[in-house]
């Protein structure tokens, strides 16, 4: 991380540095312009050429002596220049002597006038300081935006690579003026999500061993009776019940194996899913019609509305729908009552029953997979994974689910959107 904190603020620098030296050097070399500057001697040039030779060294005389800038008329012969350097008659030619003085040259006909030597601007050598300090002024700055930005990538590179050795519980704290804070929070979601599948998946696994083991447990011992109850002359009615016993064990393995692959199948949010429209009334009168029979106690239905179109998963609707009934209809003592009411864009199903209350401290973790009441109600009967499904349905809806229980009621809402988002 150091490397790239130090390839990447001399990059900055360094570029920076560069580009801008050679604008202001080419700026200097061609854009620059010194016309103004050498006006007046290019005019006195041109004055000194309208006159005839003999005369101009006594005009040049004539003229209020400077020593801030001597001038003298040479002839062509005594300047020497380069071979492809040649003086014009409308251009100042400007050149530096070994001691730093300037001397300015400018043709009048077939002599030459010399200006200087000229001391150079003072102000030249604190224009270079400046500039030296303005590019030291960028470099800092470039060094406080990349200094935190190097140390929050090293914070994110060591994050992953704790969560790459099974350190699940891995976090970035970022402060919100960080650069890559948006990274860190999406990293920490990831964190968060990937944890909760491992620790539920591990809840899972335990929670199925121990489901299946009673079963089990139970076939092996069948089995190893099963001679016994397949003599000859051993009794048909007690081997017919022997036998039922074992299916019913083979039953109840089935149904836990049922139950998991439709909670595993909803984990998680699978793209591409086709939604239908459907109507929530007759979907909920139809789960009545099916399931009424299986309880004497009613299911009374309470609505505004005959019809309710919506777009979703009506088979996981129906689902969660069912799950809830089939629960109520095991504590329920009079009545099971269904609800639904609606606003602008979410539909709020409820069912409720009279039956015992759950517990309070069972209330935050009735919608856990393979959580069961300590307390015994009607034998406490199922696996824990009815409420868990129903949660993960309403997750998949963008909707959630909630209960709450008194003396007089329990009740639980579902609540979602009239139609759900891809």
């Amino acid at each position: 991380m150091k490397r790239l904190f130090i390839s990447l603020y001399l990059l900055l620098s360094l570029s920076v540095l560069g580009i801008g030296w050679t604008l202001d050097s080419l700026w200097q070399k061609n854009v620059d312009d010194n016309n103004a500057l050498d006006a007046p001697l290019v005019a006195l040039a041109q004055l000194l050429a309208e006159l005839p030779p003999d005369t101009r060294q006594r005009y040049l005389e004539a003229i209020p002596a400077n020593p801030v800038m001597p001038l003298q008329l040479l002839s062509a012969d005594q300047v020497a220049l380069a071979d492809n350097q040649a003086l014009s008659t409308s251009t100042v030619f400007t050149t530096t002597t070994n001691d730093d003085n300037l001397l300015q040259f400018i043709r009048v006909g077939d002599q030459v006038l010399m200006a200087g030597p000229l001391d150079i601007d003072p102000r030249a050598n604190l224009r270079s300081l400046f500039t030296l300090f303005f590019y030291l002024s960028l470099a800092l700055v470039a060094l406080i935006w990349v200094g935190p930005l190097s140390r929050d990538l090293s914070i994110l590179r060591k994050a992953t690579k704790e969560f790459g050795e099974a350190k699940w519980n891995t976090r970035i704290t970022l402060s919100n003026r960080s650069q890559v804070k948006p990274l860190a929070n999406t990293f920490n979601e990831m964190a968060r999500h990937i944890s909760a599948l491992i620790e539920n998946q591990k809840h899972l696994s335990n929670a199925v061993s121990h489901e299946i083991r009673t079963p089990l447990a139970r076939l092996k011992f069948a089995l190893a009776l099963m001679p016994m109850y397949c003599q000859p002359d051993s009794d048909e009615q007690k081997r017919q019940d022997f036998l039922d016993e074992m299916q019913l064990d083979i039953k109840e393995m089935e149904d836990l194996l049922q139950e998991l692959l439709t909670y595993a199948s909803l984990e998680s949010q699978r793209e591409g899913i086709q939604l239908d429209e459907y109507d929530l009334i007759n979907l909920i009168n139809q789960s009545i019609k099916r399931l009424e029979t299986l309880s004497p106690t009613p299911i009374t239905l309470k609505t505004e509305v005959e019809k309710l179109p919506l777009f979703g998963e009506p088979a996981l609707i129906e689902r969660a729908l069912q799950n809830l009934l089939t629960n109520a209809q095991r504590f329920a003592r009079t009545e099971i009552i269904i609800e639904v009411k609606q606003t602008q864009h979410r539909v709020n199903l409820s069912v409720s029953n009279d039956g015992e209350p759950i517990p309070s401290v069972d209330l935050p973790k009735v919608f856990e997979p393979f959580y069961r009441s300590q307390s015994v109600q009607n034998g406490n009967k199922g696996h824990g994974l009815g409420l868990a499904i129903i949660k993960r349905i309403m997750q998949r809806h963008q909707g959630n689910v909630s209960v709450t229980s008194d003396a007089q009621h329990t009740r639980f809402n579902l609540i979602w959107p009239k139609k759900r988002k891809l």
